[in-house]
């Protein structure tokens, strides 16, 4: 009876379901608006963008790729497994395995824009790695590509059984989570090191380009709450569909 007496009603689903759509189209709106706050931001107040030919404006890629990359793609692979948890898992893992691939890309090519914009400045090298915004991009960095490889030897390739998948996939959760929330931490001492550094004493008369980078910073702070109540609300949780538990039985 118990198991019977946990089964929400009808009712109960439907209003699980508006919140979760709801709470879906925030993470978007949240996460789109990110994405063109730092266009804005790089686009307009810091002269656009350029590769070699201008390694001060190369920089202005980075922000941008990594908010794109590991904040509004990497949130959206995360809740993926929500968003369609009733369509076939294979396809799901496919979409999840895809969209960080995407994040590994962008990723890359921010971190190539930030290395240059230091080492071919045209006022001499820049040091590297000296700041906590880079310790921590770093950590989220190398934290990423090793969630990933073990994710895709995991729960893609064949050879891994039922019971080693089972094992290793609160681990993955967790840390999918924690990576994420690490990443956002991390866009937000960027951003504060970068205002303070452009700004200077007039960041506290507030400009317009102080305001936009604040404004961005709630932007990200809220799409990071809104993923984490989507992924950690058990009632958006994955259930197995039939044919996957009789896959299951009979291995």
């Amino acid at each position: 009876m118990e198991k019977y007496d946990s089964i929400p009603s009808l009712g109960e689903q439907q209003t699980n379901l508006r919140v979760f759509t709801f709470m879906v189209i925030l993470a978007q709106i949240f996460g789109l608006t990110s994405v063109v706050l730092v266009a804005v931001w790089m686009g307009h107040y810091r002269q656009g963008f350029a590769w070699h030919d201008n390694v001060a404006k190369e920089f202005n890629y980075h922000p941008l790729l990594m908010i794109i990359g590991m904040v509004f793609l990497y949130g959206n692979a995360i809740i993926s497994y929500r968003i369609f948890r009733n369509d076939k898992k294979i396809y799901v893992k496919l979409l999840h395995a895809c969209l960080q691939a995407l994040v590994l890309i962008f990723t890359g090519v921010g971190l190539k824009a930030v290395f240059d914009s230091h080492n071919l400045s045209h006022k001499g090298p820049i040091q590297n790695l000296y700041s906590l915004h880079s310790w921590l991009g770093l950590a989220a960095t190398i934290m990423f590509g090793i969630q990933w490889v073990l994710g895709f030897v995991t729960f893609l390739l064949p050879w891994c059984g039922n019971r080693i998948r089972a094992f290793f996939k609160p681990i993955h959760v967790y840390f999918g989570a924690a990576i994420y929330l690490l990443a956002i931490a991390t866009a937000l001492t960027g951003m504060t090191e970068k205002a303070n550094f452009v700004l200077q004493d007039d960041y506290q008369n507030l400009p317009p380009e102080g305001l936009l980078i604040n404004i961005l910073g709630l932007f990200l702070v809220a799409l990071a709450m809104t993923v984490t109540f989507i992924v950690v609300n058990p009632n958006y949780k994955r259930q197995p569909l039939p044919e996957e538990d009789a896959t299951q039985l009979t291995k």
